[in-house]
């Protein structure tokens, strides 16, 4: 099942531990009626034919019972931007490094607080195991290894 609108702000609420979702700094104008739209970081240039990392300005938690995929937001689609690396595991912490290629004619400005991708969030059904890889408490853009 995907989150609505609704049910993201209710697990946002401090008033529910259990569970809590976390999205810092949270921006009401970001929330979207089954999604949330993560930011930009940092100012980027995305020169034609690149992947550039981008961390998102969030700090995210996912509790053990949501996951979360990532989408380019059409804005930037349109002009021939893809987005790589869309999946975020149950119990995740850290800022999102999200891998965005150009695919268009012209390089793209992306300045901090542009909103560039979507956050689509999912119940989990009876989970036991959470995420505990490398990219647990992320800060900025995290490479590969």
């Amino acid at each position: 099942m995907i989150l609505s609108a609704a049910e993201i702000i209710r697990r946002l609420d401090q008033n529910n531990p259990p569970g809590r979702l976390v999205i810092r700094p949270y921006n009401r104008e970001c929330q979207q009626p089954a999604s949330y739209d993560l930011r930009a970081a940092d100012d980027m240039n995305l020169s034609c034919g690149t992947c550039t990392l981008i961390p998102t300005l969030e700090w995210v938690e996912l509790p053990m019972d949501l996951a979360g995929t990532l989408r380019c937001r059409s804005s930037f689609g349109r002009r021939g931007v893809l987005l790589g690396a869309g999946f975020v595991d149950p119990g995740f912490r850290g800022q999102l490094t999200l891998c965005l290629t150009n695919l268009g004619k012209e390089a793209i400005t992306v300045r901090k607080n542009d909103r560039i991708a979507q956050m689509i969030l999912y119940e989990v059904r009876n989970p036991r195991e959470t995420y505990g890889g490398r990219y647990q408490d992320s800060h900025g853009a995290v490479e590969a290894r």
